[in-house]
């Protein structure tokens, strides 16, 4: 399984030990973590899959091999596939759609795009959708959106992301 792991480059300390903890607990499954490869969450989340040898594959937005990515904030990550997209925030579309579930850690207005891509795309074909500690989106009368799980730590949060509601 791909699971995509979003967040800001500017985290909280938080939701990097919270995103280490989801990276970690994705390679222990046999999960492959997908991420933006930039810093923050992004890095944070590789360095926790990286340090149990997970692969992590980072969908950058640019085609600058000396920008900032998981690799150089966090050169712990062994098994690391850098795909380097030029799109600019287009690239969260690819992320997206190469993931079998999605968990958002955190917000910022990017992590919100990846958040409305995988909502459009569980329109036609759902998949996990989970927030640990991100952006909540709510319909017109303040209600959740139906499909987005949340997730109480990293552990439910990657079991709710492979299909197991109780870890």
């Amino acid at each position: 399984m791909q699971v995509a792991v979003c967040g800001p480059a500017a985290c909280t300390d938080d939701e990097a030990r919270a995103a280490f903890a989801v990276g970690r607990h994705l390679a222990r499954r046999g999960a492959t973590l997908l991420c933006g490869g930039g810093t923050g969450v992004m890095a944070s989340a590789a360095a926790g899959a990286g340090s149990l040898r997970g692969l992590v594959v980072a969908i950058r937005p640019d085609a600058d091999p000396s920008a900032p990515t998981a690799a150089s904030a966090s050169p712990a990550v062994p098994d690391l596939v850098v795909i380097r997209t030029g799109l600019g925030q287009a690239r969260n579309a690819i992320l997206v759609a190469s993931a079998d579930a999605v968990i958002v850690v955190g917000g910022s207005w990017g992590t919100l795009s990846e958040l409305g891509f995988a909502h459009r795309r569980a329109l036609a074909h759902p998949f996990p959708i989970v927030s640990l500690g991100g952006w909540q989106v709510l319909d017109a009368d303040g209600k959740p959106l139906p499909g987005q799980l949340t997730a109480r730590d990293p552990e439910h949060a990657v079991a709710l992301a492979l299909g197991d509601p109780s870890p």
